[in-house]
């Protein structure tokens, strides 16, 4: 008797790409535990040098995703540096939409599995971007007077409980923290091409008095 095929639990992943000098990276992310797999190899293992290593791990590290997700990426051309900027890169937008709210979001469906990666609409970008151009920026309006006293807490008294975090606000706080880090910008720099009479990029060849 053949044995049945037990069902896949239904996963998420939120997609992205990143590049760096002519190398290629496809990145897939979803909740687990903190796996970090690089064309089927352990990120230590595919890394030997800590710099390359912190590049991937960074974008987790400064949003606090190190041990909430697991990362899947193929990375693909270029050396080593390149292939770890482009894995950092794309990590950093992939992270970035998974905190991106609905109307960002493009999602497909194949059996149980949840593809999401980014979306933006041109047009409404081009219409917020003309908004923000043509409204003069309001003057910040200063509170007259001193400032609330705080109120004193009987001793032994239980502090009131601080109000939760609006989720919005928490998205909002790690999208730019990314942003401020460098994470979501692309590295233009790229080998320099050797020129005529030279013999690299700018060394020249070499003098002689005979």
């Amino acid at each position: 008797m053949a044995e049945k095929k037990t069902a896949k639990a239904p996963r998420t992943y939120y997609i992205a790409t990143g590049r760096r000098k002519s190398a290629v990276a496809r990145v897939r992310v979803t909740e687990g535990k903190g796996t970090i797999l690089i064309n089927d190899r352990p990120v230590e293992q595919y890394f030997s040098e800590e710099k390359d290593r912190a590049a991937v791990f960074g974008p987790l590290k400064i949003t606090d995703q190190l041990a909430r997700v697991d990362v899947f990426v193929r990375a693909t051309g270029g050396g080593i540096t390149g292939q770890a900027g482009a894995v950092c890169q794309g990590l950093a937008r992939a992270v970035k939409t998974m905190f991106s709210p609905a109307s960002e979001q493009r999602a497909r469906v194949f059996n149980n599995t949840t593809v999401i990666k980014a979306y933006q609409d041109e047009k409404k970008a081009r219409e917020k971007a003309k908004a923000i151009v043509a409204k003069p920026a309001a003057p910040v309006a200063r509170p007259a007077g001193p400032a609330t006293p705080l109120i004193p807490t009987a001793p032994g008294a239980t502090p009131a409980a601080a109000a939760p975090a609006d989720p919005v606000d928490v998205a909002t706080g790690m999208i730019k923290k990314l942003r401020d880090s460098g994470y979501l910008t692309r590295d233009a720099r790229m080998k320099e091409r050797k020129k005529y009479g030279l013999r690299g990029a700018r060394r020249g060849t070499q003098f002689s008095k005979r």
